[in-house]
């Protein structure tokens, strides 16, 4: 459970874990919603601008779907009691099968020492697969978890947000306002800044993110989560940050600290080729996973 890991108490502690069971540990960074590559996808002749911002961002996951496969750049960063630390990612994802493949690169620990190889991860429906895990896995296995069973529904707990689950969320999103026009990465983009409530977003969701964000309106204390979304004139969404929010429960006698974890989603090189192969059920690890 997202809360439950942060129970060690105290900033440092409670920014060293983003995962269930400790699944990544991290403990320093800073936090990167710039660039991203490729920008020369062109531009369409739909004036999104024009539109009701909630009919925009209602639509941006199924206009993800019909662009089918894209380059992607992440980042997570969690802040509490003074502490902040951020890991980031790196790949490709198809939104037509709700599979992709990033890479996990966890920041330098508290002595400097950087010699974490990447995590590779693997997204699918209702389950994160995560290769060089560390805590006693054998570097040849991977580990599956489940995401409709996770607290979060793995908004946060590989260090990654799913990029389908994060556009699906703006399907929960209410109190809108259009920011205005600006560019990124040369592509002209509109800014939409508002709330989205899990609970709406679970209900709209496709049949494949349903059970993940219905397990994350379940489990956060909290079902509002601000966003800032970017997307371009063809109404596909070319960055988004969400900011997820909750309170950790501190040792005996201490108080309980605010938490906030922003996930950063950038999106180019629409059409890139997405290749995904799940591992055979031979190489998932089955045994205890050493925390840390």
């Amino acid at each position: 459970m997202v809360v439950q890991q942060y129970r060690d108490g105290g900033g440092a502690r409670a920014a060293r874990a983003l995962a269930v069971a400790g699944v990544i540990a991290v403990t320093a960074g800073c936090v990167g919603g710039g660039g991203g590559g490729g920008g020369s996808d062109g531009s369409g002749q739909r004036a999104v601008a024009a539109e009701r911002p909630l009919d925009v961002l209602g639509r941006a996951a199924g206009v993800l779907a019909e662009a089918g496969g894209a380059e992607a750049r992440t980042s997570m960063e969690t802040a509490a009691g003074g502490t902040r630390v951020t890991i980031r990612g790196e790949g490709t994802y198809d939104f037509r099968t709700q599979t992709g493949r990033l890479k996990v690169v966890l920041p330098t620990d508290a002595a400097g020492a950087d010699d974490r190889r990447p995590i590779t991860e693997l997204l699918a429906p209702g389950a994160l697969y995560m290769k060089n895990r560390g805590a006693g896995v054998p570097d040849d296995k991977w580990v599956r978890i489940d995401t409709t069973a996770l607290e979060d529904g793995n908004l946060v707990t590989g260090g990654v947000t799913d990029p389908m689950a994060a556009a699906e969320l703006l399907r929960g999103a209410a109190d809108v306002t259009y920011a205005g026009k600006s560019e990124l990465a040369g592509v002209t983009v509109h800014h939409y800044r508002g709330v989205a409530d899990l609970n709406r977003a679970a209900r709209a969701a496709s049949p494949q993110s349903r059970g993940a964000l219905s397990a994350a309106a379940k489990g956060f204390s909290k079902d509002a989560v601000p966003f800032d979304a970017y997307l371009d004139e063809e109404g596909r969404l070319r960055k988004v940050r969400h900011r997820f929010s909750f309170a950790s429960e501190g040792r005996e006698g201490q108080e309980a600290a605010e938490v906030t974890v922003v996930s950063t989603l950038l999106l180019y090189g629409f059409g890139a080729p997405v290749t995904v192969k799940l591992p055979d059920e031979d190489d998932i690890y089955t045994g205890e996973i050493r925390q840390g």
